[in-house]
Parts: C-alpha cells; structure tokens; sequence
C-alpha cells in the first residue's frame, strides 16, 4: 500500500513540474518577423507570445543600425493580451535592428530574449 502511494505522489509531483514548465510567456512570432527583411520601414512592432501578459512588466528595447536606441512608445496588449504591440517612429533608415524583450505572463514567470530584422531600401 505504501509503493502505491509513493508512486501516486511521484506521479502528481511529475505532472505539477511538467504543467509549470509550460508557463512561461514564449514568444511565438513577431512582425517584422523573426530575422527575417522587410522592405518598407515597420511603423509598429507586434510580438505575439504562448501566454497572456502582463502590460506593467513587459516592454522592448530596439537597438537601431547606429547601434542607438529607437525611441517607442504606445505600448498596449492586445489579441486577448498575448500580442505586445509598440509603435515605431515613422521612416526607419534601412539597416539591422535588434529587438531585446522581456515579458512578464499574468501567473508570475519572467522570459525574455532578442531578435533582429532588417530594413533593406
């Protein structure tokens, strides 16, 4: 009797670990997407994650071809809070930017990373 509860309780313990380790805000794809060109200069960003988010603690920083932050702003949630959407000033030279994020899902978890896409004229 006492293998079989150990085994229940070692079995409930691996699904809570397994359930957890998928509650973090992954980011899914992007526009402009991931690496990826574009010819005309975005004049948004829209990153679209696994979880919902918390607007308070997540944001980007955008890292221009000059190696300068672009100044964003409007930041908001949308697609049932799982899309971070940034405006981006208008006429981006061409070039490779960086986009570092971070994002906070609404239960707690902390992710973040970076990605670039280009500006090709």
């Amino acid at each position: 009797m006492r293998n079989i509860l150990l085994a229940v309780a070692f079995i409930a313990a691996s699904a809570t670990l397994s359930s957890t380790a998928y509650a973090h805000a992954h980011l899914e794809a992007a526009q402009p997407p991931i690496n990826g060109t574009v010819k005309d200069a975005p004049t948004e960003l829209d990153l679209k994650f696994s979880e919902e988010l918390n607007l308070k603690f997540t944001g980007v920083n955008v890292i221009g071809p000059d190696k300068k932050q672009v100044k964003t702003d409007g930041d908001m949630l949308m697609d049932g809070d799982k899309t971070f959407m940034v405006n981006l000033p208008a006429g981006l030279a061409a070039g490779t930017y960086k986009v570092e994020w971070h994002a906070l899902s609404q239960d707690g978890h902390k992710t973040h990373g970076d990605y670039k896409f280009t500006v090709k004229p």
